[in-house]
């Protein structure tokens, strides 16, 4: 897992994590021990999308499920960031105009664990970690799919196909739906 990574749907307000002598135009590689700062917005990048959650300390990361690995939806959960991660790296998006503060963030995204209203249109995991962090749930990667249409198949196309990913990998393994 690394730390430092730039992604493709990543925004202008994204920063990897840097010690604070670092400069941000030549990012460092990070072992995998480095911790993210508390409360942090996490992304890492998935099959033509981007995976968000908060970083709550101890290694784990509170974030929607949604149809990562499974055929049904899944809920706000909290797991380690190696998990988050799913082998992929990991870039904190800078939140300087963040309404809450690191312990109130944190608190918000453990307050939601268990629910299971993930919407991905509505209630999907960016909304999830802006709500956590500024109070409004905003997905700037839906935003920019119904701005352009066609990246908005595009990324339909790649989520059918991850899913049916899942459902064969489910059925070989004689694992329930």
């Amino acid at each position: 897992m690394r730390l430092c990574n730039t992604i493709g749907m990543a925004t202008a307000r994204s920063a990897c994590y840097l010690p604070a002598e670092a400069s941000l135009s030549s990012p460092l590689p990070f072992a995998a021990d480095v911790e993210p700062p508390l409360g942090a917005h996490l992304v890492t990048p998935r099959h033509g999308y981007a995976h968000h959650g908060i970083y709550v300390g101890d290694g784990k990361v509170v974030h929607y499920a949604g149809y990562c690995h499974r055929q049904q939806r899944g809920p706000v959960e909290e797991l380690g960031l190696a998990a988050f991660a799913a082998g992929r790296g990991i870039t904190v998006l800078a939140t300087p105009m963040a309404r809450y503060g690191v312990a109130e963030s944190v608190r918000r995204a453990r307050s939601r664990l268990g629910e299971d209203r993930y919407r991905l249109l509505t209630n999907n995991c960016e909304h999830f970690c802006t709500w956590c962090l500024y109070g409004e749930s905003r997905s700037e990667q839906v935003r920019q799919c119904m701005m352009h249409p066609l990246s908005g198949l595009r990324l339909l196309a790649s989520l059918l196909a991850c899913w049916w990913k899942t459902a064969a990998r489910q059925a070989w393994d004689g694992v329930p739906a």
